[in-house]
Formats: C-alpha cells, sequence, structure tokens
C-alpha cells in the first residue's frame, strides 16, 4: 500500500490532471500570474515572491512537467526565462467550459420544473418541536 505522501505527489498520466495537480498550491499559481503578463527570469520570479531559488526551482519543475510553463532561451545561456504555454491553459479552459455547460443545462432543467410545478412541488420545511 502507498504512502499518503506517496500518493500524493505521484505524477498524474493525464495533463488536464497534472494541471490541475500543479495549480493548486499558491505559490504556482503566483508564478502563473506572474507569467501572464510576460515572459520572466526565474530570478525575478523569486523575487517576486519571496521564494528563495531552491523552492522556485522545485515550483518550476512541477510547472514544466504538468506543461503550463516552459523554459525559452534568453540572450545569456545562464539566465533562465520562463513563459507559459498558451496550448495547456486551453486544455484547462476547455474543460471548464464543458462543466459550465453541463451545469448551465441542468440549473435551466430545475428552473422548468420548479415554473412548471409551482408551489406545489415545494418541499414543506420539517416543524420542530419544542
Amino acid at each position: 500500500m502507498a504512502s499518503p505522501r506517496t500518493a500524493r505527489t505521484a505524477p498524474a498520466a493525464d495533463p488536464l490532471d497534472r494541471a490541475f495537480a500543479a495549480l493548486a498550491d499558491h505559490t504556482r499559481r503566483g508564478v502563473v500570474e506572474l507569467l501572464r503578463a510576460r515572459p520572466h527570469r526565474a530570478g525575478e520570479l523569486a523575487s517576486s515572491l519571496a521564494v528563495s531559488p531552491p523552492a522556485l526551482t522545485r515550483h518550476l519543475r512541477i510547472l514544466r512537467e504538468s506543461q503550463l510553463v516552459e523554459e525559452v532561451a534568453g540572450d545569456d545561456a545562464r539566465v533562465r526565462v520562463y513563459r507559459l504555454r498558451r496550448e495547456a491553459l486551453s486544455r484547462l479552459r476547455g474543460w471548464v467550459d464543458d462543466v459550465e455547460a453541463m451545469w448551465a443545462v441542468q440549473l435551466a432543467s430545475f428552473a422548468q420544473h420548479v415554473a412548471k410545478t409551482g408551489r406545489r412541488g415545494a418541499a414543506k420545511a420539517p416543524r420542530r418541536r419544542p
């Protein structure tokens, strides 16, 4: 049986699962927010988020493995520059749109049911005994 730590950190096979797992951490969401504006060097990200460079390196590795972020070549080979991968964000947006559409249909159906049945179908609140 896998330990809870092993189960939590095991890489997900599905790209969508990996992306959501990566975004579950507030520091990684902060990296994504910063990268929305423009590509950043690793040092800029660490400073902006007030995290140590080694900690940021771990967060960036997870974001790269989830395919949300990629490293791009800069002018200086010693400096690492990161940017968002729009394709991965499009996959996330597509999933959210599908879920939103499903709920829109469900809520419209419920509204139609309530309109058709009116108060007749409303459940009565249970009486409280003193």
